[in-house]
């Protein structure tokens, strides 16, 4: 026998001692299998193998707690698989609770695993029913749970939001029975594509969702139709944020989803859930027909009531019609009296006034004569006056005081500078003129 190699006076050992010491003791003391509860992190099926590692956690408020992997192999994961979506209706799955059957095993080469021989549906379905009633709780508590259904639907449903796929079945017969209806009732849709089942519809539906709700001026109502998959991938429509978006919507949401074994949370807040998409259609198609139903039985008592009162009233409009006559006549004749009155006042007022009015013409005619005549004369005074003074400011007269004019070459000197000495000048007196040179 070798001896052990050591390291610092301490015994130095192989991994795989270490591993067989560990697969040993695990085999010794968890030697049978154990009911082990937990959450699936994530599934990790492989289609190739037909093998299944699921992530298992255990949570404590939302952080995980525990951790362990897990291994189905191919052999038992089909049974498995196909057991729990006959009674779930729902195939294994992320973020799902489960109990399992499963042996605890410790491989040197891939560590500790859970051997999963079994996975009990009937534990699942519980957490699943528990959880929707948390979330029926907590929208009910948060007052979001009815909203939808107290929106109002209009009289004629014609503008139509529709999400679904375009190639399914159901989306295909919604739409042939809301175009060949009986009545030819005429419908207006707009599809918004969108995925349908499993986790994905978790986000494409509340992202159609959104986008007809920035449109939400084109559309009376929103259709979410789905049909030919069976309950495989329905628990998407009991979560709490799908169901909110529906609930809090602000135009009236119709399922037909065809989930007929249970009623999803979605399909509860929904303004009304028909089982299959040709049930939507045709309750679409009924709100037209008792609309019609109501036009037409209005306008069958619209008729009777006016012929009624056409009837009724016809011997009390013809009684009425001969008293209007003869007031009419009596009025006409008592008026021929009045106008015959009216124009003898007129007559006579007329005479008087233009009497009264002769007299103030004659006098205003006086006035404007009289006035006239004083003006005239005042303004004659005024020209006499101005004659007189142009006469006194006339040239000679001024001379005729002793004023004289003295001038150069014809023109008036005003100056003494304006002459020089030696030049000749003449000064114009009231009788003559007088020569004489400028001495300086």
């Amino acid at each position: 026998m070798s001896q052990r190699e050591t390291f610092q006076d301490r015994p130095v050992y192989a991994l795989s001692e270490i591993t067989k010491s560990i697969e040993s003791i695990i085999a010794k003391n968890y030697n049978r299998a154990y009911y082990i509860k937990a959450e699936i992190l994530k599934l990790n099926y492989y289609p190739h193998s037909g093998h299944c590692y699921p992530e298992l956690v255990e949570k404590d408020k939302g952080k995980i707690k525990a951790q362990l992997r897990g291994v189905i192999w191919s052999s038992q994961f089909k049974n498995i698989n196909e057991r729990f979506v006959a009674i779930t209706g729902e195939p294994l799955k992320e973020d799902i609770s489960i109990l399992c059957l499963a042996t605890i095993e410790f491989s040197g080469q891939y560590g500790l695993s859970l051997q999963i021989q079994d996975i009990e549906p009937l534990y699942t379905l519980g957490e699943m029913a528990k959880n929707k009633r948390e979330v029926i709780e907590k929208l009910k508590k948060e007052q979001i749970f009815y909203l939808n259904k107290e929106k109002k639907l209009p009289l004629v449903p014609k503008k139509i939001a529709v999400i679904s796929v375009e190639t399914s079945k159901g989306y295909s017969d919604f739409m042939i029975t809301l175009q060949q209806n009986t009545w030819n009732y005429h419908f207006s849709t707009t599809l918004f594509p969108s995925l349908l089942q499993g986790d994905k519809a978790l986000i494409s539906i509340p992202n159609r969702l959104a986008e007809i709700k920035s449109r939400e001026q084109e559309f009376d109502c929103v259709v979410i139709v789905r049909g030919g998959g069976g309950d495989v991938g329905m628990s998407c429509y009991d979560d709490y944020n799908l169901a909110a978006a529906v609930a809090n919507f602000p135009l009236p949401v119709i399922t037909g989803i065809g989930h007929s074994t249970n009623e999803t949370i979605t399909d509860m807040v929904a303004f009304a859930n028909k089982i299959t998409p040709t049930e939507v259609a045709y309750f679409l198609i009924q709100q037209y027909h008792n609309f019609s139903i109501q036009v037409d039985e209005c306008k069958d008592k619209l008729i009777t009531k006016a012929t009624e009162i056409l009837q009724k009233n016809h011997l009390y409009f013809n009684k009425i019609q001969q008293q209007l006559v003869m007031m009419i006549e009596k009025y006409n004749h008592q008026k021929e009296k009045d106008i015959q009155i009216l124009g003898q006042r007129l007559h006579h007022y007329s005479i008087q006034f233009l009497s009264k009015n002769n007299n103030d013409l004659q006098n205003i005619t006086q006035r404007i004569k009289t006035g006239t005549f004083q003006y005239i004369l005042q303004q004659k005074n005024i020209l006499n006056q101005f004659q007189t003074n142009i006469k006194l400011l006339h040239p000679d007269n001024i001379l005729k005081r002793g004023y004289s004019i003295t001038m150069k070459n014809g023109k008036v000197i005003r100056n003494a500078e304006e002459v020089e000495e030696g030049e000749m000048m003449i000064t114009k007196v009231y009788k003559g003129e007088i020569q004489s040179v400028v001495k300086k």
